[in-house]
């Protein structure tokens, strides 16, 4: 008889990696509101165009979610990760070359799908599938949590 919960550990390197990704991508996503006020003040925008740039993000890691779900399971996790990391830089480092207000609001859509794309709709679908029947709700919990140290950790660092 073969069992096929040979899996026993709750602690394994892809709940770990999962955690580190869901800790950077929300905590640099939850940063952005640290900037506000210096960006506005640099470049002479109402704090009205930041936050619809914010609002923006939103929406798009909305939008994104299900899309970047579909992408894994067409595709496989490992490209739709790869490719939710891949916007997300882009977004990122094209957003601190913006100078106009809605240059930011427009690359806040490649923010807002690669928050998406690194996002709890990707990782915990791999971790559910990683984890064993007997931790998988740990697991999960594990992993949820992290994104929230990550809003934590990274708004005081930045």
């Amino acid at each position: 008889m073969t069992d096929t919960t040979a899996k026993t550990a709750l602690i394994t390197p892809v709940l770990i990696g999962s955690c580190l990704i869901l800790v950077i991508g929300f905590g640099v996503r939850s940063s952005y509101g640290v900037f506000q006020i210096p960006i506005a003040a640099e470049f002479g925008w109402p704090r009205a165009e930041f936050s619809m740039a914010i609002a923006i993000q939103n929406l798009a890691w909305g939008i994104g979610q299900p899309i970047f779900g579909a992408l894994a399971e067409r595709f496989g996790d490992r490209r739709a990760l790869t490719l939710g990391v891949l916007v997300y830089v882009a977004g990122l480092v094209l957003s601190s070359f913006a100078t106009t207000a809605a240059a930011h609001q427009f690359l806040s859509l490649l923010v807002g799908f690669g928050v998406a794309g690194t996002g709890f709709g990707v990782l915990l679908a791999i971790v559910a599938r990683a984890a064993s029947p007997q931790y998988r709700a740990m697991a999960l919990a594990i992993a949820a949590a992290s994104g929230a140290v990550g809003q934590i950790l990274f708004p005081p660092l930045a």
